[in-house]
């Protein structure tokens, strides 16, 4: 039974690392309520009990489709990969029903394609490649202080599963500095690898590199250098838990406006 007031949240991916923790996130919130949860990995189970939440009255599935019609949901909420996301994100504009999505390696024309959707419904969509407030602010920061040290250098560190690189997160960190320095050339003109990548990739004139290790989460430092200087902005999750006040304030303020936000940032004052 629908509760009023609340932002009604089908989970996609709902028994993966992330899913679970969004799942825990819904029904702890006051402004939220868990209407439904796709996984291929389960089906007609009560996700409260095996997520260890007690009964939720809300069963696994794995048809989105059929959820999103029965559950009469606002936004739907997908941590899953790339290779699936695409079409779990194109079904839930087919219901009318508005995207949170925290995958990352998402084409542009897919990007510009919901958009056009989105604003030919009158809804909101997010794609954000990092929830955690925290990354969000040392996005802000380094792009703020590219300004004045323009030569800059990013490390992004995850746990080996990660499919893509460099992350989402770097990316977008970079494209933020693109918008307050130029292109520029960094280090010696007469520079060679001796193995290639060794500097890692080029985007803009900025090198980011990126760590694939067990152990990690998410990380990710930038450094920027100056003349006798450098100054190194870094973020650490430390845990999944660290992405969820991001996706809760996320699936309450898509509901405000029309079209596809991309980045939290987007959202924070």
């Amino acid at each position: 039974m629908t509760e009023k007031g609340k932002v009604r949240v089908v989970v996609v991916g709902a028994n993966g690392r992330m899913g679970r923790e969004v799942v825990r996130t819904v029904v702890k919130d006051p402004g939220l309520q868990l209407v439904g949860a796709v996984d291929r990995s389960v089906e007609k189970e009560d996700v409260g009990v095996v997520l260890g939440l007690g009964e939720t009255g809300v069963y696994f599935s794995d048809k989105l489709g059929e959820t999103l019609l029965k559950s009469e949901a606002d936004v739907i909420i997908d941590f899953t990969t790339p290779n699936v996301v695409r079409d779990n994100i194109y079904t839930s504009l087919e219901y009318g029903v508005r995207p949170v999505v925290g995958t990352t390696g998402i084409p542009q024309e897919d990007l510009q394609a919901w958009d056009r959707i989105l604003q030919d419904k009158g809804i909101g969509g997010l794609v954000a490649p990092n929830f955690a407030i925290g990354a969000i602010l040392m996005m802000k920061f380094a792009a703020q202080a590219a300004r004045y040290l323009p030569h800059v250098e990013i490390i992004e560190m995850h746990h080996d599963q990660k499919l893509d690189a460099p992350s989402g997160t770097a990316i977008k960190t970079a494209e933020m500095i693109v918008k307050e320095r130029q292109r520029m050339v960094q280090g010696h003109p007469d520079e060679e690898e001796k193995l290639a990548g060794a500097r890692g990739a080029d985007f803009e004139g900025m090198k980011i590199h990126s760590v694939r290790l067990p152990g990690y989460v998410a990380h990710q430092e930038v450094i920027l250098g100056g003349i006798g200087q450098t100054l190194t902005i870094r973020h650490d999750s430390i845990s999944r838990e660290s992405f969820m006040p991001g996706v809760a304030m996320a699936a309450k303020k898509v509901m405000e406006f029309t079209g596809l936000v991309y980045g939290l940032e987007n959202l924070i004052d």
